[in-house]
């Protein structure tokens, strides 16, 4: 009964959401085909987007490669950091991926990382490795999120508006459920069934019009970085608006707030003076070779 996904106010009702399939008997979690596939298409977007603006595939490939390693490393140390309370107690639950656990700006500022230590090694352009980066980045985000669907976390708090989700209380983290969840507790064919926002979902949607914005306006990228700044600034204000929903928040320790909440306030602000500062810059070199 814990695989029932609902969203009534829509009319959609899932009988048999599974979380994993099984092939000769080992079972593979939808969550893991769902980032791997991502991946791959990430990829061929790196690939495709290098080819585009001059630079060597290759090049690129190993880059991407770096980066979704150096990414899945940094997204996993950034909740177990930030989760500590969940593996104090068994250490080697950390290398356990199974179970979820992978934070995505955790994932972004790995990621990130190892393409600042590649770039340095090939003596690349940082900031056309980022604008190459930010349209592969989003795919990832995109399809990674449904994978929280197949999982039945990172939803919201009660609501009963148009996409108001139904999952079996059963089916998700006890600790997950807010006492609003309770309150509006429903019973549906037996089953007691909480009713959410499907963060995932609106996550989902944002970054992809995101990605959508970006790919119509990489042609007219005033400087190199530009990308990658729209992509700061577009999806730190999506996240922040969707964190303020869930209710499986990181909280910064000794203060309470949520951490990717702040951290997503503070890359809209820094995106916004940089895309200001390099922008007035790229127009006064523009200005100074016209003269």
């Amino acid at each position: 009964m814990d695989s029932m996904i609902y969203f009534p106010n829509l009319g959609i009702h899932l009988e048999h959401v599974g979380k994993s399939i099984s092939i000769f008997g080992f079972p593979i979690a939808y969550y893991g085909i769902i980032i791997v596939t991502g991946m791959v298409i990430a990829l061929w977007m790196d690939c495709h987007e290098a080819k585009r603006l001059g630079e060597n595939p290759d090049t690129f490939w190993d880059m991407g490669m770096i980066g979704i390693l150096a990414g899945v490393v940094g997204a996993r140390l950034y909740y177990v950091i930030f989760a500590w309370d969940n593996y104090k107690d068994n250490l080697l639950e950390i290398f356990n991926l199974r179970h979820g656990g992978l934070a995505i700006y955790g994932g972004v500022i790995g990621g990130f990382l190892g393409l600042y230590i590649f770039g340095r090694i090939k003596k690349l352009n940082f900031a056309q490795q980022v604008d190459v980066a930010a349209p592969c980045l989003l795919i990832g985000q995109i399809m990674g999120r449904w994978g929280n669907f197949f999982n039945r976390e990172a939803f919201g708090g009660y609501t009963d508006g148009l996409f108001a989700m139904q999952l079996p209380v059963s089916a998700v983290r006890q600790n997950e459920i807010t006492q609003q969840m309770w309150d509006h507790l429903q019973t549906v064919n037996g089953v007691d069934m909480i009713q959410v926002h499907p963060t995932f979902l609106y996550e989902s949607l944002w970054n992809l019009a995101l990605l959508i914005f970006i790919l119509l306006y990489r042609k007219h990228r005033k400087f190199k970085g530009q990308i990658f700044l729209i992509y700061l600034i577009g999806y730190g204000l999506g996240r922040a608006w969707i964190e303020g929903l869930r209710t499986d928040q990181l909280l910064l320790p000794g203060v309470g707030l949520p951490v990717s909440q702040l951290l997503s306030v503070l890359l809209v602000i820094v995106g916004a003076a940089l895309m200001i500062f390099m922008g007035r810059r790229a127009k006064k070199q523009t200005a100074d070779k016209e003269a």
